[in-house]
């Protein structure tokens, strides 16, 4: 059952955004006088970082992430058919939207490394939009916040990621700021991210500010470059005992390509990153692109209106 699956997945080319309103993109019209609000990205997702984008009031998204294992390297290769034999980590996800500016995740993943059996419950809430021929709106800023908690039977051994004492040291949260503009045809964000993990070895540390970019650069008018980049800062002292443990970490990056079609927009995508979770891979990504500890991944969504904008003739 895993060839047919796999190359069930490649088909949807890896990344597969089922949506209402795609041949609106592909049918732009410019009016210079109305401001309308400006759409810098096509999904809630690019690669490994969420976008400044919300579903509308009313509407809920079923989501299915999927990263596989190493694409080369001493995991990859032929043998694993190119690390499409196994799974590096998976994601179940729904997105429910209240308002328009107020959007409910609760997700189940299972987990890419020590901890596993991760539960999800967060959201996302938009403070300003980019509109069009309006100086008072020129970005768009989002937050996202989120609370994780390890449902997997405690590790037996000591300072290990799993060596939970109490229900407490099963958590982490992140609070994550997302400010993108759509500068011409070109959309670039910035992912300022701070996490917390309650419990961590007694060489690493609880709390984390990264750096986040994401880009989207048309290439033609339904094919587009996507990239996303996300760096961890750690004091030089954590960063010394890490090594001095054989634990070497990485920066989490990914890039793919968009393709738009008449209701769905594809993702074709490459990540260093096993976690699906920004809580797990901002922190801990131990793969190495230099070492082809890369992969693709896929998301596959599909949006439902569950109740209707009353408000909205």
């Amino acid at each position: 059952m895993r060839i047919p699956f796999t190359f069930f997945c490649l088909l949807a080319s890896l990344h597969t955004f089922a949506q209402n309103d795609t041949s609106s993109i592909l049918t732009e019209t410019k009016n210079t006088t109305v401001k309308l609000p400006v759409k810098i990205f096509n999904a809630q997702r690019l690669i490994n970082a969420n976008t400044v984008e919300m579903l509308k009031k009313g509407h809920m998204e079923f989501k299915v992430l999927h990263n596989f294992g190493d694409i080369a390297g001493h995991d990859g290769g032929a043998k694993t058919f190119f690390g499409l034999d196994g799974a590096a980590d998976i994601k179940i996800a729904f997105q429910v939207a209240l308002s328009n500016k107020l959007n409910i995740v609760a997700a189940r993943t299972r987990g890419g490394g020590e901890v596993t059996q991760l539960w999800e419950l967060g959201f996302k809430y938009r403070f300003m939009q980019q509109m069009e021929n309006d100086k008072k709106n020129p970005i768009s800023i989002t937050a996202y916040v989120n609370t994780v908690f390890s449902s997997m039977t405690r590790d037996p051994q000591n300072n290990k990621e799993a060596s939970f004492t109490n229900f407490h040291d099963r958590g982490s949260w992140i609070a994550q700021l997302m400010v993108a503009k759509k500068i011409g045809k070109i959309s670039v964000q910035l992912n300022p991210t701070f996490v917390h993990t309650n419990y961590v070895v007694s060489y690493d540390q609880k709390n984390i500010l990264a750096a986040g970019a994401a880009i989207r650069i048309p290439i033609k008018k339904r094919f587009a470059f996507i990239a996303d980049y996300f760096h961890p800062f750690r004091s030089r002292a954590t960063k010394d005992s890490l090594n001095a443990n054989g634990i070497s970490l990485y920066d989490s990056f990914g890039f793919g390509f968009e393709i738009l079609t008449t209701g769905h927009v594809f993702h074709l995508n490459f990540t260093n990153s096993t976690n699906l979770l920004e809580n797990r891979f901002i922190p801990r990504t131990f793969s190495s692109w230099g070492k082809g500890q890369y992969r693709w991944g896929f998301t596959i969504a599909r949006d439902f209106i569950i109740f209707k904008d009353k408000k909205k003739k």
